[in-house]
């Protein structure tokens, strides 16, 4: 299937919808999942267009893990994590739901269980919050 560049992390890309941005270069952006499934949940996205692991340039997939292990390390400072989860999704029989490459790096802490998918949308200002604590981790 082709890329559909009206999808909503596309149009976050362009700066078209907002987004609590955590990171950013010139290959890559992570923000903050707006229903997390735990505190401090992030998604890692290339800047290219890519639908899915199945069609994603590899260097860029390279890229890609790159950034969520620096947001997984900054999210075990940030939140005091205990470990981490990353989950990636490809096409609607394998779950994925938003039709652009996105990584899942989600901190795990003992004795929670995660909530379920799209459960609960956040507030924004504990997005906000979360967000300058995930940012300030990772500049140190």
């Amino acid at each position: 299937m082709a890329y559909d560049p009206g999808n909503i992390f596309a149009k976050i890309l362009r700066g078209e919808l907002p987004a609590h941005r955590v990171y950013e270069d010139d290959r890559a952006l992570a923000f903050l999942d707006i229903m997390p499934r735990s505190t401090g949940h992030a998604l890692v996205i290339p800047k290219a267009a890519a639908r899915n692991l199945l069609d994603v340039a590899p260097d860029d997939l390279a890229y890609v893990a790159q950034v969520a292990q620096r947001i997984a390390r900054a999210q075990v400072k940030a939140f005091d994590a205990d470990g981490i989860s990353v989950h990636q999704f490809n096409e609607t029989a394998g779950g994925q739901v938003v039709f652009h490459l996105h990584v899942h790096v989600i901190p795990r802490f003992e004795g929670v269980d995660l909530l379920p998918p799209q459960s609960k949308m956040e507030a924004p200002e504990v997005l906000a919050e979360n967000a300058a604590r995930l940012k300030a981790a990772l500049e140190n």
